[in-house]
């Protein structure tokens, strides 16, 4: 992998004593948050609470997720200033979104993200391509991610977003809300300059509006989850034509759209099945 999960960084959690169930003082690790305000050239444009890594590549994708970076834009600095958490990405266009900063929407999910209030726009451009998607790379897949060390296995309280090609994992980022580990991948995307028509992006969050409608403007053609749909989410699905899979447990899952990509190739026989109502360490996310 490219970028995996590296729990035992200890900038990214702290320990503290408590007490358990039959009185007896236990010691565990917890999930940090940390506030990271993001400027667009000197713009102020919002302050994410964010687990504190990957500072540049959460400032890019959450920039270019929002629509404020376009396709053609230069970028010209992305500038961490560590001791006041300040990321400042400058671009070679002008840039003015005091208009648009006065729509702010609240996400639902862990950790409340903000999208701005014109978040369908340029939803009806998408165009995403009719890649194939074998069954035997999803279980493959899931097998990977769901056994790899993260900081959700070490401190739990935190979600995950992988970006894959074919079977094979290539960014895994953590956050305390999905919609920050997607945009760190939609931020190393831009920055490392690749493409998204060939790949997958597997998350372990519920499949809502904001997550369909981030990876849909990223050009990625398949989202899958663990976890389970909003309504709102299936439908921006399908008009965009996103193979969309949700409720993926051993050898169960459920396609609510784009199921024409699928070639199911799998050979169950080797698939490890898994109760249907069954969850990992901590339960469902």
């Amino acid at each position: 992998m490219l970028i995996k999960p590296d729990p035992g960084l200890p900038r990214l959690t702290r320990a503290v004593s408590g007490v358990d169930h039959l009185g007896n003082t236990q010691e565990i690790r917890v999930v940090e948050e940390r506030p990271l305000t993001i400027y667009l050239n000197a713009q102020e444009i919002v302050t994410a609470m964010t687990i504190g890594d990957y500072p540049e590549y959460l400032a890019v994708g959450y920039l270019r997720n929002q629509g404020m970076l376009l396709p053609d834009d230069v970028i010209t600095a992305v500038e961490f200033e560590e001791d006041v958490e300040t990321v400042v990405v400058r671009t070679k266009r002008k840039t003015d979104y005091e208009e648009k900063l006065k729509k702010k929407t609240r996400t639902s999910g862990c950790a409340v993200g903000t999208v701005f209030g014109d978040m369908m726009d340029g939803i009806d451009a998408v165009n995403l391509p009719q890649t194939k998607l074998r069954t035997s790379w999803l279980y493959a897949l899931a097998k990977q991610i769901n056994t790899m060390p993260s900081l959700y296995l070490e401190a739990g309280a935190i979600h995950g977003s992988v970006l894959c090609q074919g079977d094979k994992p290539l960014v895994y980022m953590e956050d305390v809300g999905r919609h920050n580990a997607v945009d760190k991948i939609a931020g190393w995307m831009v920055l490392e300059g690749q493409s998204a028509g060939d790949k997958i992006m597997y998350t372990t969050g519920r499949l809502t509006s904001e997550m369909v409608i981030k990876t849909a403007l990223m050009g990625i053609p398949a989202l899958v989850s663990r976890s389970g749909f909003t309504a709102w989410g299936v439908e921006i699905a399908r008009q965009v034509n996103m193979t969309l899979i949700g409720r993926m447990r051993g050898q169960r899952f459920i396609c609510l759209s784009g199921e024409s990509r699928m070639i199911r190739d799998a050979d169950l026989g080797r698939v490890a099945d898994e109760p249907a109502k069954s969850a990992r360490k901590g339960g469902t996310k």
